[in-house]
């Protein structure tokens, strides 16, 4: 008797949870959240770690990543480097003291030229290397050829054209060509040439490993130009637009001869000792004005710039 009125509750439970289902299927019924969340309440104590630990555990993980056979990330401190050009000028030409100045005809002049012929052994030993690998190169053509890299690598710097600068000079000539030309205004212009460029020295080298040549040709120029620097607030800094400069340069050109993708680009320029100093830059400088208070004038007729005060050094 009791089977039977078990089973029948049972069964009538079933029912009951059945039907409750599906009221709240058909009401969309949700149980609402809980109103407690349930939070730790042990509570966790900051302790410092002790005095070189932090090493110790480094170096143990990585000898436990070692043994689980996880290869890591290898850190390579080493310093690239570029081999797409030379880091420098080798053996740089140097020019006679007076050049552009003497006569050929004089006798100091033609000392001079005596002894150029007299060193132009070991430049045709590394001309005659460079036309291995470049089998269109001539000097009578390459001087012109130099002259027309400058001044349009010159002319892409004043327009501020970077992917064709990078064309023309190599990448050690280029942050010494931008250096200090933010927020300026670069006006230069070539005007003529007075002599016809020509070479003056070839070289050849190796790097990094024999075999990977590189070849530098040394041209003179004697022109004349003119150049402006302007400031960031207009203002002229060095040089000027109206008054051209004769100017002599000694330009070194560079190529990778062993690329046969390679082109020849400015490398640099050879600065002699006897060369006259450069002139000043003219910088623009803030002179204090008066304090005024509210409601006063400036008057600049009756304002006296103040001079500094003399400063006693002691050496």
């Amino acid at each position: 008797m009791a089977m039977p009125m078990r089973r029948t509750l049972v069964a009538l439970h079933r029912a009951t949870c059945r039907r409750l289902t599906n009221a709240e299927v058909s009401l969309d019924v949700r149980h609402p959240g809980p109103l407690f969340l349930p939070v730790r309440t042990k509570k966790r104590y900051f302790i410092p770690p002790a005095v070189g630990m932090k090493a110790k555990m480094e170096g143990f993980t990585e000898a436990k990543a070692r043994a689980a056979g996880i290869v890591g990330k290898q850190e390579n401190i080493e310093r690239p480097i570029n081999i797409s050009c030379t880091a420098g000028v080798f053996d740089p030409y140097i020019p006679p003291e007076g050049d552009a100045r003497l006569s050929t005809l004089s006798k100091e002049g033609l000392k001079q030229r005596a002894e150029q012929i007299r060193q132009s052994a070991t430049s045709q030993l590394a001309i005659r290397k460079i036309k291995e690998h470049d089998s269109l190169f001539k000097t009578r053509d390459f001087a012109e050829r130099a002259q027309e890299i400058f001044v349009e690598a010159h002319n892409a710097l004043t327009q501020f054209n970077k992917e064709k600068l990078h064309s023309l000079v190599t990448e050690r000539c280029y942050p010494e060509m931008t250096r200090g030309n933010r927020y300026k205004t670069i006006r230069w212009s070539f005007i003529e040439s007075l002599e016809p460029p020509r070479v003056v020295h070839a070289r050849c080298t190796d790097m990094v490993t024999k075999g990977n040549v590189y070849g530098q040709v040394t041209v003179r120029m004697h022109s004349r130009q003119s150049l402006a620097i302007y400031d960031r607030f207009g203002r002229l800094m060095l040089g000027s637009e109206e008054q051209p400069k004769d100017v002599l340069e000694y330009l070194v050109i560079e190529r990778h001869l062993v690329n046969p993708y390679s082109r020849w680009r400015l490398h640099g320029k050879i600065v002699p000792s006897w060369a006259p100093a450069k002139d000043p830059i003219i910088k623009t400088v803030m002179i204090p004005g008066p304090k005024l208070r509210p409601g006063e004038e400036f008057d600049a007729l009756n304002h006296e710039v103040p001079k500094p005060a003399a400063v006693q050094w002691y050496k």
